[in-house]
Parts: structure tokens; C-alpha cells; sequence
């Protein structure tokens, strides 16, 4: 290759690479979250995650909030994508934790699964132990070293790593459900207005037979009360008698 051609090819290779990292970023992973599922206690996150996101405070509400609806003992698959806005949520639930992340739409399922796969295997060998006794919500947030070291394997989806990873026929995802964040969330909004219902419903029963009561009370009283004043009369009239004689 002559002089001319390499000043040539090489800024063209050079900005395709650019190019193709860029896309490759830009599908990548977004937010990493860790909680308990029994009752929602987030147990770890990535601390650098979302800085490029506009709203993130808005999808870690949303995460949040299905965090709620797991902990409810809701039967929801152990593996569930959610999409919301241009994103989607990915999530696994294994030995009562639940690992999830927020992807671009356009970034593969597969590899989401399979890092949060990664993420799973790592949390149990480190903090299997201590997981039920965490007290504390991000016990263990220096499991972030170990996120953002993660992340940044299936940063780029076009490295042989992650090539072979997509053409792994035995890892597969075609059957974990995607579901709409509104309905997943819309189920747990329902869910709460219906125990809602149910406890001013108890509530109002209880007022309600309290209140009979009070009434059969008063039904009594005004059912005996004269039958009681002859008969003290009566009575009163016969000590006077008695005292009298």
C-alpha cells in the first residue's frame, strides 16, 4: 500500500471503528439495579449508571415501583423484559434477589440476560450469605466495582466475545415475555386499590355492627325500661307498706 493510500484508508478505517463504537455505546446498557424481592429492600446498584440519561430519576421511580409489586408476592415469571419509553427493562429473579437493568431497545436480549446472568453468579458467591440479614437499603454498594467492570464487557456488541455470546444456540430468550410498563405497573395500582377497598369495606363493617349493636341496645332498653319502672314502683310501694304496718 503506497503512502497516499494509507493517509487515505486509514482515517476511513479509523472512523468507521469510531462509528461502530459509537452505535455500540449508544445500545448498551443504561441502569444496573439489585434488590430483595421479599420485601423490595434495594441491596446494590451501578453508581455511574444513567448520567446520560435525561428523566433517570423518572425509570429508577419506575424500577422502584416494580420492586413494590414483586415484593406483594405477585406471580410474575422469573424472568420478564419490560419496556418503557425508548428503553426496556430486563429482570431475573433467582434465591429471592432480583437483578435488572435498563437497555436501549435496540441493544440484543440475549446479551442483557446473559450480563445480568453474570451479575447473578457473582452476587451469590460474594453475598450469598448475608442477603437475608441486610438490614440496611445498598448493603452491599461496593458490589458497583464489580457492575461497572461487567458492564463494560457487553459495552461493545460487535467484540468476538460478544458475537459468539448471541450465537450461543443453548442460551435462549425467545420465550421470556415482554410485557408494557403501564400494565406491569397498571396490575400493582389495582392490586392497591383493591386491598384499599377492602380495608374501608372491613372498616365500615365494623362501624356498621358497632352501631347495630348501640341500636339493639337501645331497642332494649326501650322495650324493658317500663316493664323495669312498674315493677320498681311496685316494689317500692310494697316496702312502704311494710314500713308503714
Amino acid at each position: 500500500m503506497t503512502s497516499l493510500n494509507k493517509e487515505l484508508v486509514f482515517p476511513i478505517l479509523q472512523f468507521l471503528e469510531e462509528e461502530r463504537f459509537t452505535e455500540s455505546v449508544h445500545k448498551m446498557v443504561k441502569l444496573t439495579m439489585i434488590a430483595r424481592v421479599t420485601d423490595g429492600l434495594p441491596l446494590a446498584e451501578g453508581l455511574d449508571d444513567g448520567r446520560d440519561i435525561r428523566d433517570v430519576e423518572f425509570y429508577k421511580q419506575q424500577v422502584k415501583a416494580l420492586f413494590k409489586n414483586l415484593s406483594r408476592g405477585q406471580n410474575e415469571p422469573s424472568r420478564m423484559s419490560v419496556e418503557t419509553g425508548p428503553y426496556i427493562f430486563h429482570y431475573i429473579i433467582e434465591g429471592r434477589v432480583c437483578y435488572l437493568t435498563m437497555c436501549d431497545r435496540a441493544y440484543p436480549k440475549k446479551l442483557a440476560f446473559q450480563y445480568l446472568e453474570d451479575l447473578k453468579n457473582e452476587f451469590e458467591r460474594v453475598n450469598g450469605a448475608q442477603i437475608e440479614t441486610a438490614a440496611r437499603p445498598y448493603a452491599f454498594i461496593k458490589f458497583d466495582t464489580f457492575i461497572q467492570k461487567t458492564k463494560k464487557l457487553y459495552q461493545d456488541t460487535q467484540t468476538q466475545r460478544n458475537i459468539s455470546k448471541l450465537n450461543d444456540e443453548l442460551y435462549e430468550v425467545h420465550q421470556i415475555m415482554t410485557r408494557n410498563v403501564q400494565e406491569v405497573l397498571g396490575v400493582g395500582e389495582k392490586l392497591d386499590q383493591v386491598s384499599q377497598m377492602s380495608s374501608r369495606l372491613t372498616s365500615e363493617s365494623r362501624i356498621y355492627a358497632d352501631k347495630a349493636r348501640d341500636l339493639n341496645r337501645q331497642a332494649l332498653i326501650r322495650k324493658w325500661a317500663p316493664v323495669a319502672i312498674v315493677l320498681g314502683v311496685v316494689f317500692l310501694l310494697f316496702w312502704v307498706k311494710n314500713k308503714l304496718w
